[in-house]
Parts: C-alpha cells; sequence; structure tokens
C-alpha cells in the first residue's frame, strides 16, 4: 500500500469569500490574518505552490489603528522608474489620502514575491467605508 502527501490542485479551491471588519484593528495583525486567509494556510488541503485561498473583503479601512508613533513616523516608497522618481509619504498622510492602499502595502509585503503572489494579491477588496459590492458572494464573517 504507498502512501503519500496529498497535494492540492486548483480545482480544489472552493472559492470561499470573507469579510473583515477592520474598525480598531491593528495593522500588522490584520495584515498577518489577511495574508494567511489569502494564502489558504487555514486549509487542512494547504499546498504551497497552489492557490487553494479565499477571497477577502476588507471594510472600513479608514478605522484602521497603528501603534507607537508609527503613524507619523513609519514611511511608505514606491518609485517611478525614472532617475530621482523615489516618492515617499508617511503612514498620516496615506491614512487620510487613501486608506486603502495602507492595507494593501501591509498586506502585499507578507505574499509570496512570484507570480503566485500577484495572483493572491488580486483576491483582495478593500473598502474605506461600510459598504461594499460583494453581498451576492455571501461572505463568511470573520473576526479578529
Amino acid at each position: 500500500m504507498k502512501k503519500y502527501t496529498y497535494s492540492a490542485k486548483w480545482s480544489d479551491n472552493k472559492g470561499k469569500w470573507c469579510i473583515i471588519n477592520a474598525e480598531g484593528a491593528v495593522l500588522g495583525r490584520l495584515a498577518t490574518l489577511i495574508a494567511y486567509r489569502l494564502r489558504g494556510k487555514h486549509n487542512p488541503l494547504f499546498t504551497p505552490h497552489v492557490d487553494i485561498g479565499d477571497r477577502v473583503v476588507v471594510i472600513n479601512a479608514d478605522k484602521i489603528v497603528l501603534t507607537g508613533k508609527k503613524l507619523a513616523q513609519k514611511s511608505y516608497y514606491r518609485h517611478s522608474g525614472y532617475m530621482g522618481g523615489l516618492k515617499t509619504v508617511n503612514a498620516k498622510k496615506l491614512l487620510e489620502k487613501s486608506p486603502e492602499e495602507l492595507i494593501r502595502f501591509a498586506v502585499k509585503g507578507m505574499l509570496p514575491k512570484n507570480r503566485l503572489g500577484n495572483k493572491l494579491f488580486k483576491k483582495l477588496k478593500v473598502y474605506a467605508g461600510e459598504k461594499h459590492p460583494h453581498e451576492a458572494q455571501h461572505p463568511e464573517i470573520l473576526t479578529l
């Protein structure tokens, strides 16, 4: 009798939807939970090279909390690709201007840096307010 480890296939992905309320949540802990669900590590069929994770909808991104002095001191960078094209913005300005990007920056850094990571990142939907257009998918509500 052969004994082997089961390797999940793409067809094993049920494609569940989860919704997370970010109100009062600490950014790093929230991003860890989101990355964990996107990768599918909560699933017993987890396989590192297969997309087995859920789709995640985050609401109330504008009510997220940063601990310590991070709001004033933490900087986020992006580069245009041209000489001298480094753009810098601190967390306070980013939270005021685009709170969705704050969560996306944190989650993107926790996903694999390859094609699978890009595919997983597309399954994350972040909204600043309470409303979202994904009611038809009947998302499961997750708590922190």
